[in-house]
């Protein structure tokens, strides 16, 4: 699929929808996939912890058991979940446990995480038929959103207000 920033294109708001996904360190999963075609907006969160309002620093000391993640908003007409799903793999490691490159702790466990009950079972097929291109054990969480928290404002497009800072997605290969 052709990744391009998304500042021309024409959103039918009625069929925007959200899915919430966890792929390590949330700076370069909202970078890459805002450059996806059809995504209409990206936001950096922690998502399916236990505690409310969590900050960085709690979710990085492990004390609260959110995940980075990334609210993903889509036109439905213009991206399915499938193909929004496919270029979410691109850039994670559905087989590793509580990791993602350098990125280690449970705040950096994969996942996905659907609002919409009728998602589930086509986000599990599509898992599904994704372990066939591994050897491993695909350890992916899917689960339903429980909670999620926006993240501090320096860490919304983190990687436009800082083009050198850290990314474990090798974003190079994806220039818009």
């Amino acid at each position: 699929m052709l990744i391009n920033p998304n500042k021309d294109v024409a959103f039918d708001k009625n069929a925007l929808k959200t899915i919430y996904l966890a792929g390590g360190c949330f700076w370069g999963v909202d970078a890459y996939l805002k450059r996806v075609v059809g995504v209409y907006e990206t936001e950096s969160g922690y998502a399916n912890g236990e505690s409310e309002n969590p900050t960085y620093e709690q979710v990085k000391a492990q004390l609260t058991g959110h995940a980075e993640t990334v609210r993903v908003v889509y036109d439905s007409t213009k991206l399915s979940l499938n193909n929004l799903l496919n270029e979410f793999f691109e850039i994670t490691d559905p087989t590793t446990l509580n990791r993602q490159a350098g990125d280690v702790g449970t705040q950096y466990r994969s996942g996905i995480y659907y609002t919409d009950e009728a998602e589930k079972e086509p986000i599990k097929i599509f898992v599904q038929n994704k372990q066939n291109n591994y050897e491993a054990p695909i350890v992916m969480e899917i689960l339903p959103l429980e909670n999620y928290y926006k993240a501090e404002e320096y860490h919304q497009n983190y990687l436009e207000k800082n083009p050198d800072g850290y990314c474990h997605v090798d974003l190079s290969k994806y220039k818009p």
